[in-house]
């Protein structure tokens, strides 16, 4: 994940952003062959081969995430014991899961950009304005068009790709660029999203995870080992777990040596 890549996302979003800024109607023109008046809107809505498509690609995002939690969990339950994944690699993958998707796309944008989904806008049947990529000002209330929730996680599958040796690398950036395209175009089939919510859910989930891995991996000054993550996370957990297992024994009894002699017996106590 070199900044031959940075340049070229960045160069295909400036293409899209601009293009799309100045001719907003192309987003309508994408979504309309999806659009059937006869079958009551977007015919991907209710499609159940689609529908199970996007059940499978939910299934898919878990999977790939999975061994990463189990490592982090397991990490911080037997804190002694080596990851059962390097720990830059679980780092990485639970961070970007966790800014890209979660933050950036559900928490900041979705909820705070107003752009309309298809299925709401008079276009298509509804009863709110369209508006352009760049516009926050649409009628949506809340969880919104901009920008695309899932294809955001399916674009997310570009963080294990990079994390596999260079002969696969190339591979699998490209099966996690084509699962996010995919993804992106059952979401437009079913009037979830427009094109340009999909480009920059991708936009904006390779940026978070480019970032996070020059923090890992890259950066001189930020870069560190899978053995650091570990002992980082051992100096974090092992006060804690000392903390509960002393809390877990109960107050010490002091020893018979060590009590006042009246309660021990004696001369005094006789």
């Amino acid at each position: 994940m070199n900044r031959t890549g940075l340049l070229v996302a960045l160069a295909l979003a400036a293409a899209v952003g601009l293009t799309f800024g100045v001719f907003p109607q192309l987003d309508l023109d994408l979504a309309r062959p999806f659009f059937d008046p006869a079958a009551d809107g977007f015919w991907g809505r209710f499609d159940p081969v689609l529908n199970g498509l996007r059940d499978a690609s939910r299934l898919i995002i878990t999977l790939l995430a999975a061994p990463a939690v189990l490592a982090l969990i397991g990490k911080l339950v037997l804190p002694r014991r080596p990851m059962l994944i390097p720990g830059r690699a679980a780092v990485l993958m639970i961070v970007t899961l966790a800014l890209g998707p979660g933050l950036v796309t559900n928490l900041i944008l979705k909820d705070h950009w107003g752009r309309p989904r298809p299925i709401d806008v008079t276009a298509f049947g509804g009863d709110q304005h369209f508006v352009a990529w760049w516009d926050p000002r649409g009628d949506c209330p809340g969880n919104c068009s901009f920008v695309a929730g899932e294809p955001s996680g399916a674009f997310w599958t570009l963080a294990p790709a990079m994390l596999l040796p260079p002969a696969w690398r190339a591979a699998a950036t490209a099966a996690a660029l084509a699962f996010g395209g995919g993804v992106g175009l059952l979401r437009m089939a079913g009037g979830g999203h427009f094109f340009t919510d999909v480009v920059f859910a991708g936009f904006f989930t390779f940026l978070t995870i480019w970032l996070m891995h020059g923090v890992l991996f890259r950066w001189r000054a930020t870069a560190t080992s899978d053995r650091a993550i570990e002992r980082g996370l051992e100096r974090l957990v092992l006060p804690l777990h000392g903390a509960v297992a002393r809390r877990l024994r109960g107050p010490a009894v002091p020893a018979a040596a060590d009590r006042p002699t009246a309660e021990r017996g004696g001369p005094e106590g006789g």
